[in-house]
């Protein structure tokens, strides 16, 4: 990856109706997918992530979710659920499928206003599971 530009970049907390324990219209879904896809494409473009040469392989991708004060703290799987939208504009920018990234969610204790999720991309052997020798770790 470019090291002059850290992959890493603040979303706001994902649409409620993308939760897969919501139950709304499939086209307000739809419009809630559409959004969120269009957001994460938009933030990672203004990133400046177009364009940027990742390793090959697989990629981390570091998910750490801080939900508004006075809210319920979701469980992780509920929120990754509600980040793919954000995960597809994402890796449209980057132009690549998104079967690459291996998913590393945290949901924190410690709340933000509005919520938010930060996202951070890192890679190498690693991301695949090999040490940096080739072995499988």
């Amino acid at each position: 990856m470019q090291a002059e530009r850290a992959l890493e970049l603040v979303l706001p907390w994902p649409s409620k109706d993308l939760s897969p324990n919501a139950r709304v219209h499939w086209r307000r879904k739809a419009e809630a997918t559409a959004l969120g896809r269009q957001l994460g494409a938009v933030r990672a473009y203004e990133a400046g992530w177009k364009g940027m040469k990742l390793p090959p392989g697989r990629l981390h991708l570091w998910l750490d979710f801080y939900q508004a004060p006075g809210k319920a703290l979701p469980d992780d799987d509920n929120m990754i659920r509600r980040f793919k939208p954000y995960r597809d504009g994402i890796a449209q920018v980057l132009g690549i499928d998104d079967r690459r990234f291996v998913i590393h969610p945290y949901v924190h204790d410690e709340r933000r206003a509005g919520g938010q999720v930060v996202v951070r991309i890192t890679g190498g052997p690693a991301a695949a599971g090999h040490s940096t020798t080739g072995e499988r770790t």
